[in-house]
């Protein structure tokens, strides 16, 4: 698969993560609305009805101030993730959700989790390893890009503040991490020199010429070519008085 199609601009781009965010913001418009409270669907670990928070945590948040927390870097990472990752998107953010919420369900606190920070977590993760190991440039980039806006997130996921899901957090950085080693393929592949490739043949190489086997360089010179002037007979005539 060619480079260029790893990196084209769509409409789901953004329209994805919009509706994802969309769907978090009527949830808790409903609580508020309706005087209900989504709070007992998080995770809670190692109580088989807790399971179920597996799926419906990361739509249920406990305040405004939770949610518009996560509403930004969420949508920022996810559109990162279907614009580099477009082929595998799906499946980062699926799987994500599933396993990071497992492993929150298998070793977190007695309480209820819940939120989309989790999954912010894995996209965070994924993003900066993957572009390491893929050696891209441009997801080099990216991965700089993101360690630089929201590298202050790897501190919580240590237990550092009260209230917070640093379990959640942990679970979501070691997603992110299983994923970026385990997705390999559809990946955006670093440019490969001529010398790189399999078929290379040094001897056939028009710029390795130009050295001898010391690794001196070669002066070539073009042979001078002399203007020859053409042959010319000249008849001359002579007027008879």
């Amino acid at each position: 698969m060619n480079n260029q199609e790893h990196f084209k601009f769509s409409n789901g781009v953004i329209v994805y993560p919009l509706l994802f965010i969309l769907v978090i913001w009527i949830v808790f418009w409903y609580e508020v609305r309706f005087g209900h409270n989504f709070t007992s669907y998080g995770v809670y670990p190692q109580k088989l009805k807790g399971l179920r928070g597996v799926i419906f945590s990361p739509f249920i948040h406990g305040d405004i101030k939770h949610l518009y927390h996560n509403t930004i870097p969420l949508f920022m990472l996810s559109a990162a993730l279907f614009y580099f990752y477009r082929h595998i998107a799906w499946k980062v953010l699926g799987l994500g959700i599933l396993l990071s919420g497992l492993l929150t369900w298998s070793f977190a606190r007695p309480a209820y989790h819940i939120g989309a920070s989790g999954l912010i977590y894995v996209l965070f993760s994924f993003t900066f390893f993957k572009g390491i190991f893929a050696k891209h440039y441009r997801l080099i980039a990216l991965s700089l890009l993101v360690i630089f806006l929201y590298g202050s997130l790897v501190m919580y996921a240590l237990p550092i503040e009260e209230g917070i899901s640093w379990e959640g957090h942990l679970s979501g950085l070691i997603t992110g991490l299983l994923f970026a080693l385990i997705f390999k393929r559809e990946i955006a592949k670093p440019k490969k020199y001529v010398w790189e490739h399999d078929d290379y043949n040094e001897e056939e190489d028009e710029f390795l010429k130009h050295f001898d086997e010391n690794g001196n360089f070669i002066e070539h010179k073009e042979p001078e070519i002399e203007e020859e002037l053409p042959n010319i007979n000249y008849t001359f005539k002579k007027d008879n008085d």
